[in-house]
């Protein structure tokens, strides 16, 4: 991994180790909402939801755009399948390493003298 993508990676994580922020990336992935009608459905301050929103857009997983007096923001689909691809290669190598486990101990199984 290159020191871009590790810092990508921070971010991703940082940004998704809060469930505010998992449950704000949610809806704006199945669509398009404004900042002020997804501080609605929290038990904080309009505040506090748009410093969750800007921890979402500085890792890449939401992006903002201006309407009128409104924000708007949208889920990154792009952004979230690198999430993805960094958890399945972090997978692969975890299944490498039981395959190994696995091949050393069918191998301990034919020299012991038990087969």
């Amino acid at each position: 991994m290159t020191p871009t993508d590790e810092k990508a990676a921070n971010a991703f994580f940082h940004a998704l180790s809060d469930s505010t922020r998992r449950d704000i990336l949610r809806r704006v992935l199945a669509g398009e909402h404004s900042v002020t009608a997804l501080a609605e459905h929290y038990p904080m301050s309009f505040a506090a939801v748009q410093k969750h929103v800007a921890v979402l857009e500085r890792s890449g997983l939401v992006t903002k755009r201006r309407s009128g007096r409104e924000s708007l923001a949208s889920g990154d689909v792009e952004a979230v399948r690198a999430v993805a691809t960094m958890l399945a290669e972090f997978e692969d190598v975890w299944r490498g390493r039981v395959e190994g486990i696995d091949a050393l101990l069918a191998r301990d199984d034919t020299t012991d003298g038990t087969s």
